[in-house]
C-alpha cells in the first residue's frame, strides 16, 4: 500500500468522521449545544478541504496512485453519510432526503465498479452535473451542522444557515436524482447488452 501526503490527507478525512459524530454525544455540561454545532461544522469543513487538497497535491506532486483513487471516494462517501445520519438523528433533515442521497451514492458506485470491470468506465466519469451536486451538498451539510444564524462582521445582514442549508440540501437531492438518471442513461447500452435486457 503506497503512503504519501495525499493519501495521508485522505486517511485524515476518515479519522475526522467520528469527531463530527462524537461532538454531539458530549454532555451539555461539557459543551453547549451551540458550541457543538460550531465545532462539528468546523471539523466537517476541514475534512471537506482535505478532499480538495489531497487531489490537488496528488496531481501537483505526481503522486496519483490506484490506491489513492480508490480510497478518496470511499472517504468522501463515508464523510457525507455520517454527517447525513447525524442530521437525521438531530431532526434537522428528513430521512427521505438522506436516503435519496446515500442510495444514489451506493447505486452509482456499484455502476462505476461494474463499468470499470467491462472496460467502459469513461462512460460514467464524473461530469459537471455531478460536481455541482457535490458543491451544493458540501455547502448545505456544514450549514445544517451549524444550524443557526451566522453573523458576518461588518455586514448588516445575517445568514440563517437553517434555511439556506435546507434549501441547498433539497437542491442537492434533486441534482442527485437527476445525475443518477443521467449516468444510468449513459450506461444503459452496456446494461441492455450485457444484462440481457430487451
Amino acid at each position: 500500500m503506497p503512503f504519501n501526503l495525499p493519501i495521508f490527507l485522505t486517511w485524515l478525512r476518515i479519522v475526522l468522521i467520528p469527531l463530527v459524530v462524537g461532538v454531539f454525544y458530549l454532555p451539555d455540561m461539557m459543551m453547549s449545544p451551540e458550541t457543538k454545532n460550531l465545532l462539528a461544522m468546523v471539523i466537517f469543513v476541514l475534512a471537506a478541504f482535505t478532499d480538495w487538497f489531497d487531489g490537488f497535491l496528488a496531481r501537483r506532486l505526481n503522486q496519483i496512485s490506484a490506491f489513492g483513487a480508490f480510497l478518496d471516494p470511499v472517504a468522501d462517501k463515508l464523510m457525507v453519510t455520517a454527517a447525513l445520519l447525524v442530521l437525521v438523528q438531530l431532526t434537522r433533515l428528513n430521512a427521505v432526503i438522506a436516503l435519496v442521497i446515500v442510495g444514489r451514492e451506493i447505486t452509482i458506485s456499484a455502476l462505476r465498479e461494474w463499468m470499470a470491470q467491462i472496460g467502459a468506465s469513461k462512460s460514467v466519469a464524473v461530469n459537471q452535473l455531478g460536481k455541482f451536486k457535490t458543491v451544493c451538498q458540501m455547502v448545505a451539510i456544514p450549514m445544517l451542522l451549524f444550524y443557526g444564524q451566522l453573523r458576518i462582521n461588518g455586514v448588516a445582514w445575517v445568514i440563517d444557515t437553517r434555511v439556506w442549508g435546507l434549501w441547498l440540501i433539497y437542491v442537492a437531492a434533486f441534482l442527485t436524482v437527476w445525475s443518477m438518471f443521467y449516468y444510468m442513461k449513459l450506461a444503459w447500452p452496456q446494461i441492455r447488452e450485457r444484462g440481457g435486457i430487451l
